[in-house]
């Protein structure tokens, strides 16, 4: 009876908890690996990987870690214990991991393998997966060659003053700021690299920017993109920037101009100037076109371009310039005039205010599309000089 009366108790107390009312606790315990970059050095050389929890395990946690080679494989560019099971005890927080990166004093591409946490018990997996990168720290993939020929322009002109100009012998950081990252939407146009520093060198007073196929920061693609923001701007004037353009199907070289107030006004309200642009399977022709508002604030551009008459823009160096005063803008490749804007016309205010330069190498994107088999990895845009003249 009074085992009876107790179940009946029971029953009255949890009757309202329902199988479908029932909400499991919290696990509060979480678990994580995060991305890593080691140089690769000449010789072998330990280094520690962290799994971590986001406090002191209250029990016991275990966990195993799945090692996937992507570029990089195991055994040849690097060694880990396998299998590799995790036991924290309470009070642990981290657990290291001793890795045998294999040197190599020969330059190669970055090198990727991935780590993935799994058969977790006693946490939950905050973060699963992480990218572990080998880099290659003995200079680029291949050698920078600069060609030896090509057109070139002279440092003075009847009736003007070089106002400006960098001739890189060295990297002038009072000229030049980097902007890294994958920008917003790749950079508006769902470009595909990631720009860095580590992709700009001065090679034999050449400035070079190098598109490589690497991953890194989530991208399977890095480069480089220089800005004078802040640093250099003008209004009025002729450009001259003598420059080997690379190619390849997905790669999109630029050398232009965005306007001083693009912080203040946005995009195209700021107005651009696009002194070169090319798509890399077209890789004999050079674009240059003008972006700005029109009347409802959407973007409105007038552009043309040229196709040289044999090889490709890669061939050689060749010099690229407008002239832009506050009537027109020229566009001309080797001194050759291949379009022309008015810009009288009230509409085109955009086109008449200071602007500063950027040059980039980006990697796919809306125009020209993705690489493919066919693209040869690294391309390089190589600049000579630029200079303004007023």
């Amino acid at each position: 009876m009074r085992t009876l009366l107790t179940i009946c108790l029971a029953l009255l107390f949890f009757g309202c908890n329902t199988s479908d009312d029932f909400v499991p606790p919290v696990n509060t315990t979480t678990i994580s690996v995060e991305d890593k970059t080691f140089d690769e050095g000449d010789i072998d050389n330990t280094v520690s990987l962290f799994i971590k929890l986001n406090t002191a395990a209250p029990k016991e946690v275990t966990a195993n870690i799945a090692v996937i080679d992507l570029s990089a494989s195991s055994g040849s560019d690097y060694s880990l214990p396998s299998p590799i099971a995790l036991v924290f005890q309470p009070g642990e927080q981290e657990k290291e991991i001793i890795m045998t990166i294999k040197g190599d004093p020969n330059p190669e591409g970055n090198e990727t393998f991935s780590l993935s946490i799994t058969d977790v018990a006693g946490a939950s997996i905050a973060n699963g997966t992480a990218t572990i990168t080998i880099k290659n720290d003995d200079g680029s993939t291949t050698e920078v060659t600069i060609p030896e020929t090509g057109y070139t322009t002279p440092d003075n002109y009847p009736g003007l003053t070089l106002i400006w100009q960098d001739e890189f012998d060295a990297f002038d950081d009072s000229n030049w700021s980097y902007e890294t990252g994958t920008g917003n939407s790749g950079w508006g146009n769902n470009e595909l690299q990631y720009y860095r520093e580590e992709n700009t060198s001065i090679v034999e007073g050449n400035l070079v920017i190098e598109a490589r196929e690497e991953s890194f920061g989530g991208k399977n693609y890095t480069s480089s993109r220089l800005v004078t923001k802040n640093k250099f701007d003008f209004q009025y004037g002729r450009v001259d920037i003598r420059a080997n353009i690379p190619y390849g199907q997905g790669i999109w070289p630029a050398l232009w101009m965005l306007g001083t107030n693009i912080s203040s006004v946005s995009w195209p309200a700021c107005g651009e100037i696009d002194i070169m642009e090319m798509v890399g399977h077209q890789a004999a022709t050079t674009y240059g076109t003008a972006h700005w508002a029109d009347a409802n604030g959407d973007q409105a551009s007038f552009g043309n371009n040229y196709s040289i008459g044999s090889g490709i823009l890669n061939d050689e160096f060749h010099v690229f310039s407008i002239e832009w005063n506050s009537t027109s803008i020229r566009w001309f490749i080797d001194d050759i005039q291949f379009h022309v804007l008015s810009i009288t016309d009230p509409n085109l205010s955009e086109l008449k205010g200071p602007q500063f330069f950027i040059m980039n190498v980006a990697v796919g994107g809306n125009w020209p599309g993705s690489p493919n088999g066919t693209t040869v990895f690294p391309q390089r845009m190589i600049v000579d000089y630029i200079r303004v003249f007023q």
